[in-house]
């Protein structure tokens, strides 16, 4: 097997681990759509793939956990917005190691792409539901950001330890 071919597989991988991760455990939002620990996935996707094949698999789980589980509306802004945070998780990383250790590096560039997720469900729900909506929902993707963000954080340490050629 190419290295294309590996690359391209732990992207579908990553995206059927995003999509279960999203699925698993839904807490629905006070407007529209549900709470998830999908975001540790992306998150992780970001930090472990190439930029192409991390928004890939975070923008393609992502969105088909929303078409499966009855949110086909939300699934294109879905793509987008998990898709730009793997890239922001991705990027925000290669830039932060330079000058600091993992840790701080992946806390750093964590936190910017849930932004990332927030501001870009902010922008999509006003356009559908409204500004006021939007701003209710916004506090909900920053709970799910934040964990998303701690169990990113603490799965890649994990990772880190068990396989560190990987991470």
């Amino acid at each position: 097997m190419d290295n294309k071919t590996e690359k391209l597989v732990t992207a579908a991988l990553f995206a059927a681990l995003i999509c279960v991760a999203t699925m698993v455990i839904k807490i629905p939002a006070p407007v529209a759509g549900y709470l998830n620990p999908g975001d540790c996935a992306v998150l992780l996707a970001g930090w472990l793939l190439s930029p192409a094949f991390g928004f890939f698999a975070a923008g393609t789980g992502s969105a088909l956990a929303d078409i499966a589980s009855g949110y086909a509306l939300h699934a294109p802004a879905t793509f987008a917005v998990k898709g730009l945070m793997a890239l922001t998780a991705y990027y925000g990383f290669k830039l932060m190691r330079r000058g600091v250790k993992a840790l701080p590096a992946r806390i750093v560039s964590g936190a910017a792409a849930e932004a990332v997720m927030v501001l870009g469900y902010f922008v999509f729900e006003s356009v559908i539901y409204g500004f006021a909506a939007a701003g209710a929902s916004a506090a909900a993707n920053a709970v799910q950001g934040a964990v998303g963000l701690i169990l990113g954080v603490a799965l890649a340490g994990v990772l880190e330890k068990a396989a560190p050629k990987m991470i």
